[in-house]
């Protein structure tokens, strides 16, 4: 399939009209954005890697994918210990023209991918099946993966309703017993916020994000209004912490964390119901939890998710390693990293 008209691949991407068809695609999100490519850029270890296909003569976009690089060794060593992260992309026009820039894009992502990291993995944020042939001809195998989506535009009490008894006993016990939610709106809470999710980290034994994530998020995207950061306070100390991002109707649950020691209190189920009333009162749309496992393997979050009254989805992921040689390398090589580097 050939496009009519003259178009190039590019990395130099008018943010004008990137944020406009992000904004304007029926399935744009957050992770596609030029304000998340800037999150990324300040990142330790992190590095955006956008491209466009574009029509020559008017600028337009026709297709659109943004990954995000994650390295966990620097130097020559790097791409043995990288990956490269696409949520919800790549985009792209429903036409002739659309499809036949997907695929010249995602030729061109690859050339680059495979110099940069072990491997490519694309997390779905909507149903992808009646474009499968496009990764399936880039080189890239599906995996199922679940998720809970919750819809917002539903009365509160509704939404109560749909938490399961044991989540509402919980919201309730955490009220009763004195905790409070607390928005970040001072930068100096980021590092008691990041204590608390790297604790709830430390147990899957996997690499976790550096606080110039964080940092970065809340001077690039609270302003704009694409994030929030939430303490839940227990007497005076901070027990839980959650954070989501906001774009055009939808909600994306990013990260959160729990100290162990008062989650008797509760204070993880009323940030998740906190969060799903903040975002329901303010209109939002759909609630994203963010991911649950795959099929038929334990995962300890999702009992958690389900019981919040979402609809479970299996969007899946596609994965594509570049390069089998640096997988064996990695596997044999690279212990620390091994459920994150060959999952």
């Amino acid at each position: 399939m050939k496009m009519k008209g003259v178009f190039k691949v590019t990395n130099f991407i008018d943010p004008q009209k990137w944020s406009d068809f992000v904004y304007n695609h029926p399935h744009g999100n957050i992770f596609q954005t030029p304000e998340m490519a800037e999150v990324y850029s300040r990142t330790k270890n992190r590095e955006p890697i956008s491209l466009a296909v574009i029509d020559t003569d008017s600028d337009e976009i026709y297709a659109f994918l943004q990954g995000a690089l994650l390295k966990e060794i620097s130097g020559f060593m790097s791409s043995f210990s990288s990956r490269s992260i696409i949520h919800g992309g790549p985009l792209f026009v429903y036409n002739e023209n659309g499809i036949a820039a997907v695929k010249t894009l995602m030729i061109h992502y690859n050339e680059i991918a495979k110099k940069k990291s072990l491997y490519s993995e694309i997390r779905n944020l909507n149903d992808t099946s009646n474009f499968k042939f496009l990764f399936e001809d880039a080189g890239y195998k599906y995996e199922d993966h679940l998720n809970f989506l919750t819809d917002l535009t539903k009365p509160i009490d509704e939404l109560r309703k749909q938490l399961y008894k044991s989540k509402r006993q919980a919201v309730n016990k955490a009220k009763k017993v004195g905790v409070v939610v607390e928005e970040i709106t001072n930068k100096k809470l980021i590092p008691i916020f990041y204590d608390l999710v790297k604790k709830s980290y430390m147990n899957s034994k996997v690499p976790f994000a550096d606080i110039s994530l964080f940092e970065s998020a809340f001077d690039v995207l609270v302003p704009q209004k694409m994030c929030k950061f939430f303490l839940a306070q227990y007497k005076g100390g901070y027990i839980a912490s959650t954070c989501f991002l906001c774009y055009n109707g939808l909600i994306f649950d990013w990260y959160g964390g729990v100290d162990r020691a008062f989650s008797k209190y509760r204070a993880n189920e009323l940030l998740e119901w906190h969060s799903l009333k903040w975002c329901a009162e303010n209109g939002y749309r759909i609630f994203d939890f963010g991911g649950a496992g795959k099929p038929g393997e334990p995962y300890g979050p999702r009992k958690f998710k389900q019981e919040f009254g979402g609809n479970l989805v299996s969007y899946g992921r596609w994965k594509k390693v570049h390069s089998p040689i640096k997988r064996k390398i990695a596997e044999t090589g690279f212990e620390l990293f091994g459920k994150m580097l060959i999952k």
